[in-house]
């Protein structure tokens, strides 16, 4: 096996812990250093160590409690030697519990996002979470899609598009 062959197996095993994790199935010991920083547009402020991204995982869980993780594309990888990936994932789960200060829906979502992570010896030291919150928000029923007449309406509510006569 050489050297790129050994490297793409490492990264699809390191993407596959990174997913389990997520899922509950592994400790983010697994596939992150103990001092990995986190964020996603779900946090504030980045989450620093693995307590953190643990607790930050768990709620999700808790609001998701069907939730399933998986990969839905191969991870990428820059050069050799650049330390950096991206690891594309699918989200599903019932929102039947609060996360983020919302009261649980109800409704079923399903969210598609990659994670952008530098890599320190094989593990994820930092990583940054990247998905359409808008959509989210769509298929919780919180907002109106784009493009629909209920979100044509709440623009002109705002006042974009209204322009005052003489």
């Amino acid at each position: 096996m050489s050297a790129a062959e050994l490297d793409r197996v490492r990264l699809e095993e390191l993407a596959g812990r990174w997913v389990q994790a997520w899922s509950g199935g592994a400790d983010f010991a697994s596939c992150c250093t103990p001092d990995a920083s986190y964020e996603d547009p779900l946090t504030v402020d980045p989450l620093e160590g693995l307590e953190a991204l643990e607790g930050h995982a768990k709620r999700l869980r808790s609001a998701l409690p069907d939730l399933r993780v998986e990969r839905n594309a191969v991870a990428l990888a820059g050069g050799p030697g650049e330390g950096f990936a991206c690891l594309p994932w699918r989200l599903a789960g019932t929102h039947r519990g609060e996360l983020a200060g919302l009261p649980a829906t109800e409704r079923f979502v399903v969210l598609h996002g990659v994670h952008y992570v530098e890599l320190s010896d094989g593990f994820v030291r930092r990583a940054r979470g990247f998905f359409d919150l808008h959509d989210v928000g769509v298929q919780l029923g919180l907002v109106p899609s784009r493009g629909s007449l209920a979100e044509s309406t709440l623009i002109m509510l705002r006042g974009f598009g209204l322009r005052r006569r003489g």
